[in-house]
C-alpha cells in the first residue's frame, strides 16, 4: 500500500513538473505532433500532415532492405494524389548502415532511386536516445516496441492514429500493406 502511494506521489510531482503527461480521455496522443528537421536543414511541423495517411519509415542507405526506396517512390506515386505522404527518417541504429551525412543521403536518395517523398534529417529511432516521434510510434502501435530493423513501416490515418505496423520484410508493394493503405485513403474494395 505504502508504495501506491509513492507511486501516486511521484507521479502527480512529475506530471507538475511537466515531466509525465497523462490523457484524461485515456487516448494516446498521435505521433504527428512537434517538429523534425528536414534533410534540408528547415524545420517541419508535423501537424501540418494531419488529415492525410502518412507511411514513416526508418532508411538505410547500406541495408539489404535499402532497395525498398524504389518500392516506396513507387507507392507514393500511385497514392500521393489521394492522400498519402511517405515520410523517411534516415536512422544509423542498426549495424550502421547509414553513415552518411544528410547530404550524402539527400543525393543518394535523388540519384539511386529518384525519391521525391519527405525526407529528413538523421535521427535515432530505438534506445533512450530515440527521437520523440518514433517513442510516440512504438508506444501506440501494435504491437508496441522497439523498432527491430531498417525500413519498418508504421501507418497512421487521417485521424493522426497509428494504423498498422509492419516489419522491415513487408515489401512497399505487399498487398497487406496496400490494402491497409487503400483502406486509410478510403478506397477499400
Amino acid at each position: 500500500m505504502v508504495s501506491l502511494s509513492l507511486t501516486k506521489f511521484i507521479c502527480c510531482c512529475l506530471v507538475a513538473a511537466g515531466m509525465l503527461s497523462l490523457s484524461v480521455t485515456g487516448e494516446a496522443a498521435s505521433p504527428l505532433t512537434g517538429t523534425m528537421k528536414r534533410i534540408d536543414g528547415e524545420p517541419q511541423d508535423l501537424s501540418a500532415y494531419k488529415g492525410k495517411v502518412v507511411l514513416i519509415v526508418n532508411v538505410a542507405s547500406q541495408c539489404g532492405y535499402t532497395r525498398q526506396y524504389a518500392g516506396l517512390q513507387k507507392l507514393y506515386d500511385t497514392y500521393k494524389d489521394k492522400g498519402l505522404v511517405i515520410l523517411g527518417f534516415p536512422a544509423n541504429d542498426f549495424g550502421a548502415q547509414e553513415p552518411g551525412t544528410d547530404l550524402e543521403i539527400a543525393n543518394f536518395c535523388s540519384s539511386q532511386y529518384g525519391v521525391t517523398f519527405d525526407m529528413f534529417s538523421k535521427i535515432t529511432v530505438k534506445g533512450p536516445n530515440k527521437a520523440k516521434l518514433y517513442a510516440a510510434l512504438t508506444e501506440s502501435a501494435t504491437p508496441a516496441g522497439e523498432v527491430g530493423w531498417n525500413f519498418e513501416k508504421f501507418l497512421i490515418g487521417r485521424d493522426g492514429e497509428v494504423v498498422g505496423r509492419y516489419k522491415s520484410g513487408v515489401a512497399p508493394d505487399d498487398a497487406k500493406l496496400t490494402k491497409a493503405i487503400e483502406a486509410a485513403l478510403g478506397e477499400a474494395k
